[in-house]
């Protein structure tokens, strides 16, 4: 079982990921989204945690990506995360916990980003043709 149970959100606008940067626990990128609360579903979760960091930004429906388990951006613990596809309405802006929002493109640098991103999530996702292919 990971340290981290987490539903996460890959939402793609002109070629390039948003992702986001917290204010505490890690300064690597990571996805929207967040630890789902008992009882909750990943779908629910994400949709809550969208609306808390991303402010007024509507979420279309969701694509099912996959499951991912990998060390986690806070060293020492690992992430669980479940991967939904999905289109935001309006501009998102960084609430909450998150410090900054970063539109990331294929040639960004790898070293900012969690090891379930980089390590795992968007190899699979360049294998499968749903990244930067």
């Amino acid at each position: 079982m990971a340290d981290f149970e987490k539903a996460g959100l890959l939402t793609v606008r002109d070629g390039r990921v948003l992702l986001c940067r917290k204010k505490y626990t890690t300064s690597l990128l990571i996805l929207p989204g967040g630890v789902k609360e008992t009882g909750e579903t990943a779908e629910d979760c994400l949709r809550r945690e969208v609306r808390e960091e991303l402010g007024n930004v509507g979420l279309g429906p969701l694509v099912y990506l996959g499951d991912y388990v990998s060390p986690a951006a806070v060293e020492g613990k690992t992430v669980r995360v479940e991967l939904f596809g999905g289109e935001l309405t309006g501009d998102p802006v960084a609430t909450s916990e998150i410090k900054e929002l970063v539109w990331f493109e294929a040639d960004d640098d790898d070293a900012l980003l969690a090891p379930s991103l980089r390590e795992l999530i968007f190899p699979d996702l360049r294998r499968r043709g749903l990244l930067w292919v």
